[in-house]
């Protein structure tokens, strides 16, 4: 039964994961693909990560995936945040279409 489970969260991983490396060629810009990126890499190698996890259980390797995908849930978000904010403070345009700018507002 784990087996099942495990595969399904392994096959919504690969989907989360494609279409999030989809959208790093489609969206416009860096914020925009910073988004994709970081909903691919939590949701994406998290559930295929969880999915190892229900294949092996309580083993080394189920482990390691358990502890892996907690280190990915904490560093992902906050790695994003990083790179946009570094992005906007070194004057990296927003795409032309956006339509507000949530840092420029904070810093007025």
């Amino acid at each position: 039964m784990n087996e099942a489970i495990g595969v399904f969260f392994i096959i919504i991983g690969l989907g989360f994961d494609f279409f999030g490396c989809l959208g790093l060629i489609r969206l416009p810009d860096i914020y925009n693909r910073l988004q994709a990126s970081t909903k691919c890499v939590t949701l994406g190698t998290c559930s295929i990560l969880f999915g190892l996890f229900l294949f092996k259980g309580f083993s080394a390797a189920g482990i390691k995936a358990f502890l892996c995908i907690i280190f990915i849930i904490l560093t992902a978000p906050v790695a994003a945040h990083a790179l946009a904010r570094g992005a906007h403070k070194s004057g990296v345009k927003l795409w032309k279409d956006s339509v507000c700018d949530k840092y420029e507002e904070d810093n007025r």
